[in-house]
């Protein structure tokens, strides 16, 4: 009696998830994986992928994307729209295989238009997707259970980063009376995330205005604007109020030591304190030739700061990557003056993060033997989707998880230049200018392949969207 036949089975391969990695493969069918283990014990399958002595991990988990927020566009739900497309087609050139995307409005509220975005996506993501919901207004915050409701079991607070800079955006400075309005919320929820951007806007605002009297203009000057003392103060406070109120928080973002310090004295005392650092702050110090491209907020900063987030990320106390990714048109983001323009003009954000956050976590993590490959993928896609209640449908290689899976070479590299990314154009990263070394060969989302040999080989429009209920996200 012959054994049933799968749809795709991958071999020769070194299987990586978190805790252990071995050589063999992994079966998929309908979507789901069916199997994993030594290739005699995989089913036959309809076709079959030779790693060659890759490596074969879990898709990457982006918790930390901006859709919708192109300076260039006046119309953010059609942005929103179109960025699904473009955006997610770079993630999986990238190996990232779900991701989530903060929804953010002003005057507007969010849950009449919450249909639009869960359709838009849908129909134009090429992988599966979430919410997080930005608190700007007063009317935000009486929106929460209702976005509870909903899935959405997330939210950011900016406290008062937004008090001198940026008016255009129309967001409120949050106080403390509003944090633990929104904190008790969601003390009370399960899988309730209360998400803080984690900068001292007062302490920046009388140190930009010393800086620039000093005629400076440059990476080095945006990063003293903004101390790496300022953010660990914040961070302080944030543990506290966490403490205080016996709820759940996550700092996106983190960029200083000190804070890494701060974080690691409130978690050994059991407070519910994450934290979560850009591969953009692992790699770069402000002293690499980025020009505006390179503004980042909060701040790319010194070489001391990133040995010591790098040393968060290896002992536990940073448990999360995400890439704060900001697809702005370049014109937009350079405020039309040029990659060496204007730092104090420029915009916030790098872009292309979605697509670099893999390969920048082999080249200057694995293969500097900075952190090992499985954690890599702890930190990646297991941590990301226990975190925002995927798992075990997301971030492992296990039977009955979603076949999403990338395939990675080791000794794959490329240069980052205009054709290397595949999302919006004029393309552009901080990266640009570098060689990556440990790229994708295989993408696949839910058992189908979806980049082979850096071709695109599916269509967009099949992917779902992942509602974080009581029990997490639905299984199917």
């Amino acid at each position: 009696m012959t054994s049933p036949t799968v749809d795709l089975k991958v071999t020769n391969a070194t299987v990586v998830n978190a805790n252990n990695s071995f050589k063999g493969g992994v079966a998929a069918d309908d979507g789901k994986i069916v199997a994993v283990g030594s290739e005699t014990h995989l089913p036959d399958a309809e076709r079959e992928i030779d790693a060659e002595g890759n490596f074969l991990l879990p898709g990457f988990i982006d918790p930390h994307v901006h859709l919708g927020i192109n300076a260039a566009s006046d119309d953010y739900k059609e942005q929103f729209k179109s960025d699904f497309e473009t955006e997610t087609r770079g993630a999986v050139h990238g190996g990232v295989t779900s991701f989530i995307s903060f929804l953010s409005y002003s005057e507007q509220e969010y849950l009449p238009d919450l249909d639009y975005y869960v359709k838009a996506g849908e129909e134009n993501s090429f992988i599966d997707f979430s919410f997080h919901a930005n608190i700007n207004k007063p009317h935000h915050v009486d929106e929460v259970w209702g976005l509870h409701d909903e899935g959405i079991r997330s939210y950011k607070l900016r406290y008062v980063w937004y008090k001198y800079v940026a008016p255009e955006l129309g967001i409120d400075e949050s106080y403390e009376d509003r944090v633990y309005h929104v904190m008790k919320q969601v003390a009370q929820m399960n899988h309730g995330v209360t998400m803080f951007h984690a900068e001292n806007a007062d302490l920046a605002k009388i140190r930009r205005e010393e800086i620039q009297e000093e005629g400076r203009n440059d990476l080095e000057a945006w990063k003293e604007s903004s101390p790496n003392i300022g953010e660990s103060m914040m961070v302080e406070n944030i543990g506290h109020l966490t403490e205080f109120t016996d709820s759940n928080s996550y700092v996106v973002h983190m960029s200083a030591g000190e804070s890494v310090d701060v974080a690691k004295r409130f978690q050994d005392r059991g407070v519910q304190l994450h934290a979560e650092t850009l591969p953009a702050f692992l790699a770069h110090t402000y002293e690499d030739d980025m020009g505006v491209w390179g503004k980042i907020s909060p701040p790319v900063r010194g070489a001391r700061t990133k040995k010591r987030l790098w040393e968060g990320l290896r002992n536990g106390v940073i448990d999360y990557i995400g890439t704060d990714h900001c697809p702005h048109d370049r014109d937009a983001k350079e405020k039309g003056e040029g990659k060496y323009g204007d730092v104090w003009n420029a915009i916030p954000g790098d872009n292309n993060g979605m697509e670099y956050m893999l390969p920048v976590m082999m080249s200057e993590g694995v293969n500097q033997n900075r952190i090992s490959m499985e954690r890599v993928v702890e930190v990646c896609s297991t941590n990301n989707a226990k975190m925002w209640g995927m798992y075990p449908r997301k971030g492992i290689l296990a039977e009955g998880a979603d076949a999403d899976m990338v395939i990675v070479d080791l000794d794959k590299s490329d240069t980052v230049d205009d054709d290397f990314f595949h999302t919006m154009e004029p393309r552009y990263s901080s990266f640009h200018g570098w060689e990556l070394t440990g790229l994708p060969t295989h993408t696949i989302v839910d058992g189908e392949v979806v980049v082979e040999d850096d071709q695109l080989v599916a269509e967009p429009g099949d992917s779902e969207f992942m509602p974080r209920l009581d029990s997490g996200v639905p299984s199917e």
